[in-house]
């Protein structure tokens, strides 16, 4: 990552669960984490369970048993998933949730059955710590950038995705940027592509044959982004512009090209978001309650003046 993405992440984490209360019990041994999130064909949440995955090691050794699952957003799926993760009395639960509501229920039985439970990448209510990004600085950010690019002026499609807070985060701030240019229309921001390159590649399909004129389109994240390039590229469209959020090394290598349409996306660190959740979840298994319950990650955006410096995830 950048020197200054460095520095954001600093002060982002040491806000977080680096101040701990001390505990005056002795230490307990991590042996085994239970993951539940979206879905691992997306390199992002692949690089979230790696983090994970290598901070419980650290932590644990290698012996520590990770077992980790996608929910792929359906909702009973994830509370099946945590009740196996009960059931196996792990000694915590690190979830991406699927519904920030419908999971309150299981994850009470999970703390009352002694389980420390933390998220990543999105709220959830019953939860002890929450590490995700800025959603809406990233929407914001990456809709200022495309706004500029396209004269602050045109017609504008926001490809959407599952109904999770991060997702309404990330259109709201697009929509918050936008919304500065009266001569700017947003002619969709509501079509659910799934979070997938494959639903984007539908959804953008069909809006493109729906509306002849777009000069450019935002997603809420890399994987639709690729799908929405797909897309374009099919219909042979031409004046279009793409930007999204994530920051995925797929995404930046595309950026990175002198001619690719697909100029922008709001950074994360998945493998960060990861590892700092488990290592914050680890203290509060030891009665360590972080400084603050919810960590807000900051999220430049990469675009082609700036991708040649940014180095971005670390590989899986």
């Amino acid at each position: 990552m950048s020197p200054m993405f460095k520095q954001w992440m600093a002060v982002a984490i040491a806000a977080c669960g680096m101040f701990l209360l001390p505990s005056a019990h002795a230490e307990k041994k991590l042996t085994s984490v239970g993951m539940t999130v979206g879905v691992l064909g997306n390199p992002f949440f692949s690089s979230l369970a790696k983090g994970a995955t290598d901070e419980a090691r650290k932590l644990g050794g290698p012996d520590v048993k990770v077992t980790v699952l996608a929910h792929n957003w359906d909702v009973s799926k994830q509370v099946s998933q945590i009740e196996n993760f009960i059931a196996s009395k792990v000694d915590m639960i690190v979830l991406d949730p699927a519904d920030p509501k419908a999971l309150t229920p299981v994850l009470a039985k999970a703390r009352a059955a002694g389980i420390t439970v933390v998220a990543l990448d999105d709220a959830s209510e019953g939860v002890q710590y929450t590490i995700m990004a800025d959603s809406v600085a990233a929407g914001r950010n990456s809709c200022e950038y495309l706004a500029k690019e396209i004269g602050n002026k045109g017609n504008v499609i926001l490809v959407s995705g599952p109904p999770v807070t991060t997702v309404f985060d990330r259109i709201n701030g697009c929509k918050e940027a936008l919304a500065k240019h009266p001569d700017i229309k947003i002619l969709s921001d509501d079509q659910d592509a799934k979070g997938t390159r494959e639903g984007a590649l539908q959804v953008t399909q069909d809006l493109l044959t729906r509306f002849p004129k777009v000069d450019a389109i935002y997603n809420i994240n890399d994987q639709c982004a690729i799908g929405s390039l797909l897309a374009v590229k099919q219909a042979r469209r031409t004046g279009i512009i793409l930007t999204s959020v994530d920051g995925s090394p797929e995404a930046v290598s595309e950026i990175k090209k002198p001619h690719s349409i697909f100029v922008a996306s709001s950074a994360q660190d998945p493998n960060e978001m990861g590892r700092n959740a488990v290592e914050v979840g680890f203290g509060i298994m030891n009665g360590k309650a972080p400084a603050q319950t919810l960590v807000l990650m900051p999220t430049p955006v990469i675009t082609k003046e700036n991708a040649s410096t940014y180095v971005g995830w670390k590989p899986l």
